[in-house]
């Protein structure tokens, strides 16, 4: 059968690389909106899903196909949830993976171990079109302890200082094939799909 082609709203590589490991036993392909000239749309929502939507349906005014968007994040339980929505953008608004991943590392250092506990979050959602007033929506969770050293060279983002103790290494540290079948990405795919395939 022929793949169904889906834009993600996005212009990360790693995520569309992510996103195309977990579909590969699916009719599904996901191309980045960067391959369709989408000039990428502030996020002003409040709330994961929100911002998801929001990229979902600036892409698809743009490129006229279904949409796939996902807005994903960290929250830190001592630090009452931050980066959270911001995660992308914690240490500036043009901020580097790197950047990011060396504010949080400053900001957890005065936390006591129990405070240090994370989730990463992530809500996905598609839209047939730019006008769809019905999107589907799902979320995973994944939790984990962020660290102050980060570990492994596999994934991107906060990766290489989230620590799954019930796998002793960090997110970085695990296979693509592990991490995708753990991640909060892949269970929101998961059932993204199952949802799609239903409609």
């Amino acid at each position: 059968m022929e793949n169904i082609k889906i834009v993600l709203a996005s212009n990360n590589p790693g995520k569309v690389k992510e996103i195309n490991e977990l579909l590969a036993d699916t009719v599904f392909h996901i191309q980045s909106q960067s391959e369709f000239g989408v000039i990428e749309v502030e996020e002003t929502g409040l709330t994961f899903v929100e911002n998801a939507i929001i990229k979902a349906r600036n892409a698809a005014r743009y490129t006229n196909h279904p949409v796939i968007a996902d807005d994903s994040g960290i929250e830190v339980t001592g630090l009452k949830g931050r980066p959270g929505i911001y995660s992308a953008r914690y240490a500036a608004l043009e901020a580097s993976d790197e950047d990011n991943l060396n504010k949080l590392i400053e900001d957890i250092k005065p936390l006591h171990k129990v405070d240090r506990k994370a989730r990463f979050v992530c809500s996905m959602v598609f839209l047939r079109h730019a006008e769809d007033p019905t999107p589907l929506i799902s979320q995973g969770t994944w939790d984990g302890v962020v660290i102050m050293a980060p570990r492994g060279r596999n994934g991107f983002g906060y990766d290489p200082i989230f620590y799954l103790p019930t796998h002793n290494c960090t997110s970085a540290e695990l296979s693509p094939e592990l991490k995708n079948r753990l991640s909060h990405r892949g269970q929101a795919l998961k059932s993204l799909i199952q949802q799609i395939s239903e409609i």
